[in-house]
């Protein structure tokens, strides 16, 4: 498989799993989430969809590092990055969807350690990957304060 051929399955695959999020997060912003109590450092939700659709790019991009990498110690790397991707992926299912604030800070904090476990063995393969992957962190590290904050709110 050529470069290019992984460099757009990379890509294509990050973006994937934020499109899988859109239906249930737009679907649930009118009509539920707008109505929670927020605490005051709230992004406006006009700002999360250029957000995300720049770190699954950036994601993919660091996939693709590592996968055109030669090391030969990819197996638990790329491990890691599925388990984070699959997790990503339900979150807003799980928050928006099922309108879960308690499950989905559960799914967020494992994202969160399986983003850092991700980060750390991306960083052993290739430094730059590890970097593309550094803005993803600390927004899900955002995002879970975030979440934690809205669901003490609405006990």
């Amino acid at each position: 498989m050529g470069k290019t051929i992984k460099l757009i399955a990379s890509i294509l695959l990050c973006e994937t799993a934020g499109i899988i999020g859109v239906g249930f997060t737009t679907s649930a912003i009118p009509t539920w989430y707008d109505a929670l109590n927020k605490p005051s450092f709230n992004p406006p939700s006009w700002i999360f969809g250029p957000v995300w659709t720049a770190l699954y790019f950036f994601m993919g991009l660091s996939l693709f590092l590592v996968w055109i990498n030669p090391s030969k110690t990819k197996q638990k790397a790329f491990l890691f990055f599925f388990i984070q991707l699959l997790l990503n992926a339900i979150w807003s299912p799980v928050f928006f969807g099922l309108r879960s604030t308690s499950m989905g800070l559960i799914v967020i904090i494992f994202l969160w350690i399986f983003i850092l476990l991700t980060l750390i063995h991306f960083y052993k393969i290739s430094k730059p990957s590890a970097a593309l992957l550094a803005p993803y962190f600390l927004w899900v590290s955002f995002a879970t304060v975030l979440n934690f904050s809205i669901w003490q709110l609405n006990l």
